[in-house]
């Protein structure tokens, strides 16, 4: 009874062994410790902090000198108005704008894009220490906090939900039933039919997006969230899933049959979600996400969800997905055509 019990497991073993399922065991744990050491916030405070100073704006003398005294810990960008301001912060460009304070002369107001981002804390605690440095103990210079991603946390979170429901279909569901239906050879006995490569992967790139759309669509009814730019938010929704829906039928024909697609989905899905959703909280993975088509999405995302903008003026990110979810198009024909692991 024993030996056969073992000869079942070892069994097990060496199927997902073959399956590539043991990879999973080794990814996973690999890619969390290299995600917590990015996203770890040690040394941040000694990194510099991009600050935006209205040139039309008069600070206290205290104030200016301090922060040219701190030109270690701070990099100043002198913008000509407020309007410019909140585009380079927008963009990334600056990690926060300085204006002054209607209560005091000698007093500051902050304008950030996430009020709980590591970059706002670490604005807080580095005006901080040069207020004590100055002053000893008077009140703080910053005296109030201007979010510009408003509504509630339910609002906030409502990209990485989407991006997470996105790259679920696209790296998850869709590579798996493409290796279905190869290893079940249903799709060698489609193409024995009037149907075509191309007629085929074009109803398998509607099929997800449709998908996609449904979900998105029913999160919505669910949360009841607010209204937004319509026209801007479908469109990038329309690209989005394109792209992923394109890379996910990639996937699946580089795979022989469902465990493999899976396990390859997941190798694709963390990098992608984590990095780009938790980007905000942390400048290393800052640096990191913007390589990452994912972050191209979720970018654009945020900033028509949480911050009115308008897609018109983030052109690359949507040209970017549909060019890189025709070139995965195109690899997918090419790889059909060659009936790869069929």
């Amino acid at each position: 009874m024993m030996t056969n019990v073992l000869i079942l497991a070892f069994n097990d073993l060496a199927v997902a062994f073959k399956n590539k399922t043991l990879l999973l065991i080794l990814f996973i744990p690999l890619f969390v410790f290299v995600t917590l050491n990015l996203v770890d916030v040690t040394g941040v405070e000694a990194s510099k902090l991009r600050i935006g100073l209205i040139q039309q704006e008069t600070f206290a003398p205290q104030i200016t000198q301090s922060i040219n005294a701190a030109d270690e810990l701070v990099e100043v960008t002198r913008v000509e108005n407020l309007e410019q301001g909140i585009r380079l912060l927008k963009e990334r460009r600056v990690d926060g704008i300085l204006t002054g304070s209607e209560a005091a002369a000698d007093r500051l107001e902050l304008i950030v894009l996430k009020q709980d981002s590591i970059q706002t804390i670490a604005i807080m605690q580095t005006f901080s220490a040069l207020q004590k440095a100055a002053q000893g103990a008077a009140p703080d210079w910053i005296t109030g906090v201007e979010s510009l991603h408003q509504g509630g946390i339910q609002r906030q979170t409502l990209p990485t939900w989407v991006l997470m429901l996105v790259l679920l279909i696209g790296f998850i569901i869709l590579p798996t039933q493409v290796a279905e239906e190869k290893e079940k050879k249903l799709l060698l006995a489609l193409l024995q039919t009037p149907i075509n490569e191309v007629q085929w992967l074009t109803a398998k790139l509607i099929y997800g997006m449709l998908l996609i759309l449904a979900a998105v669509l029913f999160l919505h009814v669910l949360g009841k969230f607010g209204p937004v730019h319509l026209f801007d938010y479908i469109a990038i929704l329309l690209a989005g899933s394109f792209c992923f829906s394109a890379f996910g039928i990639f996937l699946g024909f580089l795979c022989r049959n469902q465990a493999s697609a899976r396990t390859l989905g997941v190798v694709f899905y963390l990098p992608h979600l984590l990095p780009s959703a938790m980007a905000d909280v942390s400048q290393q993975l800052t640096a990191v996400a913007p390589l990452l088509p994912s972050y191209q999405f979720y970018r654009p995302l945020q900033s028509i969800l949480l911050e009115n903008a308008s897609l018109t003026d983030m052109p690359f990110d949507w040209i970017y997905l549909i060019v890189l979810g025709s070139l995965m198009f195109f690899f997918s024909y090419l790889l059909m055509k060659r009936r790869w692991l069929m």
